[in-house]
């Protein structure tokens, strides 16, 4: 290609760079595989202490339905948990943006909230709320509320001062200066809030299911690790993972798109 024909030489056109972008994800996976077999070379660990990749995508194959089976509990507890985490934390922000005594009062809450183990809650809520789903949804939604609380309060509480001045001098009322100012400036800091709670979300319904549960692929795991089925437990793994780096790419494609004022200035990774 001449350089009249491309004017950035040093860039890769944008076909390359698409084909690049798809096959990224499987030089990461074959890499990763790679390591892990390497690792079990090495070391000479037993099956049971750490099974091969092969072994693991033979109990992923053998025993698809039962991993299924247990894995949509886990899901469902995870986005539900994730919504209802960020819908809590979305209404307690915006309170204490608002109001100085709301914020006085409910930060130290939150603090204190945060040196309390989630660990330590889990029994309680399987005790207050039962083994069936509720328990999960509101440790999963415990884990998210305060990220989401924080990030979206400080986009809150961060917006441009001079914006808010010139819609004073308008006679913009508080409740305008929060629809029509605050909130659009804070969705950026919102959308990194839920980002974070996105990859986050799924530890909250599976330390529920160690607790106390019959299904979910926490209770799975705990079972396997139990009788030594370390393979199932891989796959476990393995299957959470994809779960979450799916969720997470959905919810990040969703927010780019949900927020086209706030372009992206990093230069995409080549």
């Amino acid at each position: 290609m001449s350089l009249q024909n491309n004017p950035h030489p040093h860039k890769k056109p944008l076909t390359e760079r698409r084909w690049l972008m798809l096959v990224r994800p499987l030089i990461i996976v074959v890499a990763l595989i790679a390591t892990w077999q390497a690792l079990v070379l090495i070391t000479g660990a037993p099956k049971y202490m750490l099974p091969t990749p092969t072994d693991v995508w033979a109990t992923l194959i053998a025993r698809h339905d039962v991993l299924l089976d247990h894995a949509q509990y886990t899901i469902a507890e995870t986005v539900i948990g994730l919504f209802a985490g960020a819908a809590l934390g979305t209404l307690a922000a915006i309170p204490m943006a608002l109001f100085s005594p709301v914020r006085f009062w409910l930060m130290p809450i939150l603090l204190v909230s945060q040196a309390i183990p989630f660990f330590a809650l889990a029994p309680l809520l399987v005790l207050w709320l039962g083994f069936g789903l509720a328990s999960k949804i509101a440790m999963a939604a415990l884990i998210i509320f305060f990220p989401v609380t924080v990030a979206f309060f400080d986009g809150l509480a961060r917006t441009e001062t001079g914006w808010l001045d010139l819609a004073r001098t308008m006679g913009a009322s508080r409740w305008r200066l929060l629809t029509h100012i605050r909130l659009p400036a804070a969705l950026p800091a919102f959308a990194s809030g839920f980002r974070v709670a996105t990859a986050v979300a799924p530890i909250g319904a599976v330390i529920g299911e160690w607790v106390g549960s019959s299904h979910g692929l926490g209770y799975l795991m705990l079972h396997a690790n139990a009788r030594v089925q370390i393979d199932m437990v891989f796959a476990c793994l393995l299957i959470l993972c994809a779960f979450s780096i799916t969720q997470y790419f959905i919810v990040d494609r969703i927010l780019r798109a949900a927020l086209p004022w706030q372009p992206d200035s990093l230069k995409p990774v080549r």
